[in-house]
């Protein structure tokens, strides 16, 4: 009996996210669902460049706004959930932890 390793049992399966996205938009309801969910992400991407961009772990972002890496963790998090959004100051002080300004503009 042959004994099988680890990469024998590990087949990977290429990710396109593009072709995957174009793909579910011919889904009926995949695109209205997703532009729902445009100002969430939008959001969320800005956070997580804003942090990037700033050389911050989020155990350093979170030092820097006087909380724990959980709550940061909870915090990027809340913007791809319903279970409640954060406020306008908790999102001041991720921008000014990063160095940054919190802009909020209606278009």
């Amino acid at each position: 009996m042959k004994s099988e390793t680890l990469n024998d049992k590990y087949k990977p399966i290429p990710l396109n996210v593009k072709k995957d996205v174009a793909r579910a938009m011919r889904r009926p309801g995949f695109k209205a669902a997703w532009d729902a969910l445009e100002e969430e992400y939008t959001t969320l991407a800005a956070l997580l460049e804003a942090r990037q961009q700033s050389g911050l772990t989020q155990e350093q972002l979170a030092a820097r706004m006087g909380t724990t890496k959980s709550a940061v963790s909870r915090l990027e998090a809340s913007l791809r959930s319903d279970k409640g959004s954060p406020s306008f100051a908790t999102l001041r002080k991720y921008a000014h932890a990063c160095g940054r300004r919190l802009v909020v503009r209606l278009v």
